[in-house]
């Protein structure tokens, strides 16, 4: 698919050429020079960018579909070598959009013609990411903007998805890897993950010259390193407690019918501890009938529901049912969903002090934001809840993207998440990131049963350090750009009045 030839006419230099055309710049060894690409060329690209990312995303069933998000990278990377910063802002907003919309088409289903606008704002971040590129190598030199390349990905994409009002953290690159460990991802973290993939394809497309052997023996020995980093804990050795729970997967269910729906769970799930029930479960916080079963079998019950502050305010809420029945801890969502009448957001967080040990509670996309979770990391949770609500009819898609989230944030702090949709994918993940039990789509009314083993505590990888830092190098490069061609402006008027 890729060849690589090396010419010694003069000084060395390499050329990458896909499917025997040649779409790659030559690489000098004191100077490196590229063809600025046609619109045919760049029409390819755009193309090429999102078929890759299609294939790295459209299924969890291809054990070697994240390959392909390297093709996405490169490709993209490709797309910052336009004439113009405009030319390559909208480039890069193509290939975003032909990326991502197909995988959100769920959305159409949700928000209407309404989805077309979120699918611009989301493929924005793309255009943008090409167009502060070119940006870059016009005013540095495209070597030296290289390096800016990884920095700049990591800085949008944290920003994207936890700062500002529209955050999404869905279609970034971390999670094109759930379920695969090329990266370990208790090091690297969700938005490490992406800073390496185009670190890769930047030492690959732009560094790789006259002493390519020694650097790929060097990156050779990255990647055996990081292999090994898989193998060895990162905590010392501690005790664990293992933890028995059962879900039922239901969907707008009858407060009535639920203690004798968890009687039917208790019946096949003996030894099971804590039951979890979705989120909006219930309407108006907990009935007395769920306190009586939990008194009468001594079982703990988490369970979604709706905490009312007035008529129409109130508390998207889990609460926490003990073995005497009453209501030791409750969590409230602390970002409600946009456009969504999903309640207030939560004041504060914290951990339930449960007899296992320390159990953080977030709910449904709260797991997508590093911001939330983190947090409760921090303060010692060694177990994630997560109650859920995945309406059935958003489509099997969605359900699967959503499957994606809880494997990489296991796998990143070490610590086990059990995530009780209310229609499928429920999903029982240990902390290595692997997922020991799961309910099918839709899945009404099944069970999500597993034994999970606690850690002594959860830890966070490197990328919640660095990746806020990239953020702002973003920031300072683009003020610095804007500045730059605020002052070219007035020269550009003057030569134009003198001619």
């Amino acid at each position: 698919m890729f060849s690589i030839f090396i010419s010694i006419h003069g000084r060395p230099q390499i050329q990458l050429t896909f499917l025997h055309q040649t779409v790659g710049w030559q690489i000098m060894e004191n100077q490196q020079t590229s063809k600025t690409p046609g619109w045919k060329t760049s029409l390819l690209w755009v193309a090429l960018a999102a078929g890759c990312f299609q294939v790295a995303y459209t299924s969890l069933t291809y054990p070697a579909g994240w390959l392909f998000i390297f093709g996405y990278a490169y490709f993209l990377v490709r797309l910052t070598e336009q004439p113009s910063v405009r030319r390559a802002f909208y480039f890069g907003l193509a290939a975003g959009y032909l990326s991502y919309a197909p995988q959100l088409f769920f959305m159409w289903n949700i928000f209407g013609p309404f989805a077309v606008l979120l699918w611009f704002v989301l493929a924005f971040w793309a255009g943008l990411f090409t167009g502060v590129i070119c940006g870059a190598s016009k005013r540095w030199g495209r070597v030296r903007a290289a390096w800016l390349i990884p920095v700049v990905w990591t800085g949008l994409e944290y920003f994207r998805s936890e700062l500002y009002y529209l955050k999404f953290s869905w279609m970034n690159v971390g999670y094109a890897f759930s379920g695969f460990d090329l990266f370990p991802k208790a090091v690297f973290g969700m938005y490490g993950i992406g800073f390496s993939v185009f670190l890769v394809i930047v030492i690959f497309t732009t560094f790789c010259r006259v002493k390519s052997l020694l650097l790929r023996s060097l990156l050779v020995l990255l990647v055996a390193l990081l292999y090994l980093s898989n193998s060895i804990p990162l905590t010392p050795k501690q005790r664990y407690v293992d933890v028995p729970i059962t879900g039922i997967q239901l969907e707008f269910p009858s407060a009535n019918l639920l203690p004798r729906l968890l009687d039917q769970a208790l019946v096949k799930n003996t030894n099971s501890q804590i039951f979890v029930l979705s989120e909006y479960t219930l309407k108006e916080g907990v009935p007395d009938s769920l306190k009586d079963w939990c008194r009468e079998h001594s079982r703990y019950l988490v369970v979604g529901g709706e905490d009312i502050v007035t008529n129409e305010v109130y508390y998207n809420t889990a609460f926490v049912v003990d073995t005497n029945g009453d209501i030791v801890f409750k969590q409230a969502k602390s970002v409600p969903i946009q456009f969504f009448k999903d309640g207030l957001p939560a004041t504060n967080q914290s951990v339930w002090n449960s007899p296992w040990g320390k159990i953080g509670i977030c709910i449904c996309y709260d797991l997508s934001y590093t911001r939330v979770t983190d947090e409760l990391i921090r303060q010692g949770a060694q177990l994630l809840i997560v109650p859920t609500m995945d309406v059935e009819t958003w489509g099997r898609h969605q359900h699967e993207l959503h499957s994606r989230v809880a494997p990489v944030r296991a796998a990143e702090y070490g610590v086990p998440i059990f995530r009780l949709a209310s229609s499928g994918i429920s999903q029982a993940v240990n902390g290595h990131g692997t997922v020991v039990a799961q309910t099918h789509m839709p899945g009404a009314g099944e069970t999500l049963s597993a034994q999970l083993r606690l850690p002594g505590r959860g830890t966070l990888p490197v990328d919640r350090f660095f990746a806020p830092v990239c953020t702002g190098i973003t920031g300072l490069i683009i003020g610095w750009l804007l500045v730059f061609e605020w002052r070219k402006r007035p020269a550009k008027a003057v030569q134009a009045s003198e001619k």
